[in-house]
């Protein structure tokens, strides 16, 4: 297990995750007591939009990818909020940093597990996200392999 204190350089607040939910929403313990959860929180990743049925496969394997982000990282992740906090249906938004102080959301785009989606005001890390598409689209990576971008 690593020390927190190796999120360090990276802004946000340290949470552990409980359960990834697809390639795009999982769920945090905000709070706890003597290790039982108090509070879990769901969390939806800023600027990314996991793939739908329609894309076949790549929906599973956007969430085992953030699965498997998620494990290597174990199971902690650094919270960081843009403007808006919440969405309509309650979440969190967010975007994710593990111990490397690596963007968690921008490494599924560039990998081609899902897709740019985002809006206003949460543009903090947009221009980040779209290059990190436009690579993948150039690679022909995951979702974007029979695409013609």
């Amino acid at each position: 297990m690593f020390a927190y204190s190796s999120f360090a350089a990276v802004p946000g607040h340290v949470f552990h995750v409980t359960q990834v939910h697809d390639g795009a929403n999982l769920s945090i313990r905000v709070k706890s007591f003597a290790g039982i959860p108090l509070k879990i929180e769901r969390v939806t990743l800023i600027g990314i939009n996991a793939p739908d049925l329609r894309h076949g496969p790549f929906r599973i394997l956007a969430k085992k990818q953030l699965k498997k982000m998620i494990g290597e990282n174990g199971w902690i992740v650094n919270v960081e909020y843009d403007t808006q906090q919440r969405d309509q249906q309650g979440r969190l938004l967010a975007y994710l940093w593990n111990r490397k102080g690596e963007l968690i959301n921008g490494k599924l785009l560039e990998a081609g597990y899902v897709v740019f989606n985002t809006s206003r005001p949460n543009l903090k890390y947009a221009d980040r996200l779209i290059a990190a598409q436009k690579k993948a689209q150039s690679a022909r990576a995951g979702v974007w392999k029979n695409s013609s971008n």
